[in-house]
């Protein structure tokens, strides 16, 4: 099995080194404080998780190194802008983010919500770049299903069904689950899946291997999100980086409420196995994203 905990470093490693040399520096200008906060926002650590899935999904494939690692800082640009408004008093109203202030915290709500911003128009300007790829139209490509998975019929949308639910009556029945499962493949599934699915469009994939790769992708989302609400439920503050027990005080609809902490674990379960069900289409060259599946089910942040 890969060492995934030195995987993700190294990833780490990379990827803040893209992401310093896309991201504008201060330099005494007047906009110098919006530079700042969008330095703040995005260097201040995170598991890199989606550009993690980005480059082993490249081990797939033959692509370039260079032309995945810009598609995975653009994801991750896109990723934190999200963080950003989500932590807003108007959204979530969370002071912590990644074991530090977030960012309305520390530069003011107006700043942050120019720097989220800021963030996601430079993820489209770096996939729109010739450097990302020489081809116009697979930029294109790229381009459109970015868009797809973070706007009004992705993770904006999922982020609406959010607030909508938030203090309401929730049952336990299968339908509820059902509306939670499809809530969260909006609102972090469908980036978790252009996380993968991009590489497919890199490679030219044959749609076969495209749709196993966002089966294996979907799955995986949601698991990474029934662990992310079982953490919630039972973790601590220093522990998980943010303000822990908020999702049961504000009355979210989440797996946990749905389904209890046992009922939540087991359909995490189930959703690894569907992940790795999927990944048989690729065979042994796939054993590296079937240890990220255990990753994400075992992780305590």
């Amino acid at each position: 099995m890969t060492d995934i905990s030195a995987a993700m470093a190294e990833t780490a490693r990379m990827i803040d080194g893209g992401l310093d040399r896309l991201l504008p520096r201060p330099g005494g200008r007047a906009e110098d404080m919006l530079f700042a906060a969008m330095r703040y926002a995005v260097m201040a650590g995170g598991k890199r998780f989606r550009p993690m899935l980005t480059l082993a999904c490249a081990k797939l494939f033959d692509v370039s190194h260079d032309q995945v690692l810009r598609v995975a800082a653009a994801i991750e640009l896109v990723h934190c802008y999200s963080l950003i408004h989500d932590d807003l008093p108007a959204m979530d109203d969370d002071d912590l983010r990644r074991g530090q202030p977030s960012c309305h915290a520390k530069f003011g709500e107006a700043t942050a919500i120019l720097a989220g911003d800021a963030l996601m128009t430079l993820a489209f300007e770096v996939l729109a770049a010739p450097e990302t790829h020489s081809d116009g139209a697979l930029r294109c490509a790229l381009i459109t299903g970015l868009a797809r998975a973070a706007g009004a019929e992705g993770m904006v949308a999922g982020q609406m069904i959010d607030l909508a639910a938030e203090g309401k009556t929730h049952g336990t029945g299968a339908r509820d689950a059902a509306e939670v499962a499809r809530m969260e493949r909006l609102k972090t599934g469908g980036l978790i899946a252009f996380a993968c699915e991009s590489v497919a469009i890199l490679g030219r994939a044959p749609a076969d291997a495209r749709q196993a790769l966002v089966g294996y992708a979907h799955a995986l989302g949601l698991a990474y999100q029934v662990v992310d609400d079982l953490l919630d439920a039972e973790g601590e503050a220093g522990m998980i980086g943010k303000t822990a027990g908020k999702d049961a005080r504000a009355g979210k609809a989440t797996f946990v409420a749905m389904l209890g902490l046992e009922g939540a674990r087991a359909e995490a379960a189930r959703l690894a196995i569907e992940a790795g069900h999927n990944l048989d289409f690729f065979g042994k060259k796939a054993d590296f994203l079937r240890d990220m599946t255990g990753f994400v089910i075992d992780r305590h942040r």
